[in-house]
């Protein structure tokens, strides 16, 4: 049998076809946006910290305006460790707005000791190896620190241009002041950080 109906062609019936609502998209493109803006609170507050390393100090490790991002989950469940490449607030700034990324090298209860352009821990008669340093440093008056408890000595990496532990006011960053430990950096190149 032959069916002679014909399609409908009435485009008011189809109920496939809906309105464009234009109250309805500003919300839903709203609703994204907020959501967006959450996560990205939640990943920065909790999870990640990201910071512009604008001078030379760090250098060759991280060079001068490289971004670099933290965990800040890695010091949750362990302490800091000699070696580490940190973001801290800068104890000199009571505000904390001030980022700092430096590198821990006196950890609470050592002694450091800085003469003849090397480092010195507890007491040892061998200077501290430091493979990440960009050039010897140069001899300064000989320095001598106690490490608090609690409490953390930071060196740049290019110790003749850093402004750190040496000759900051308030010398040590104390553990809750640290932040992150930095894992790589992201611009303007893509690398792990150690």
């Amino acid at each position: 049998m032959k069916d002679n109906s014909t399609p409908n062609t009435d485009n008011k019936n189809d109920t496939t076809k809906e309105k464009f609502n234009l109250k309805e998209e500003i919300i839903s493109w709203i609703q994204i946006l907020v959501i967006a803006a959450l996560i990205a609170f939640v990943l920065n507050r909790f999870i990640i910290a990201n910071s512009r390393v604008p001078t030379a100090s760090m250098e060759n490790t991280i060079m001068t305006k490289d971004r670099v991002i933290g965990s800040r989950l890695s010091y949750y469940f362990s302490d800091p460790q000699r070696g580490d490449v940190v973001i801290f607030y800068f104890p000199d700034d009571v505000t904390e707005k001030t980022y700092f990324v430096k590198r821990i090298i006196g950890m609470p209860g050592d002694t450091v000791d800085i003469h003849d352009g090397h480092v010195y821990l507890n007491g040892s008669d061998s200077p501290l190896d430091e493979p990440y340093i960009r050039e010897p440093m140069d001899p300064t008056e000989e320095l001598h620190y106690e490490v608090p408890e609690g409490s953390y000595f930071m060196m740049g990496d290019n110790r003749n241009y850093s402004a750190d532990s040496r000759s900051w006011q308030n010398t040590f960053v104390k553990k809750e002041k640290i932040i992150a430990k930095v894992l790589f950096r992201y611009f303007p190149s893509i690398g792990k950080i150690e």
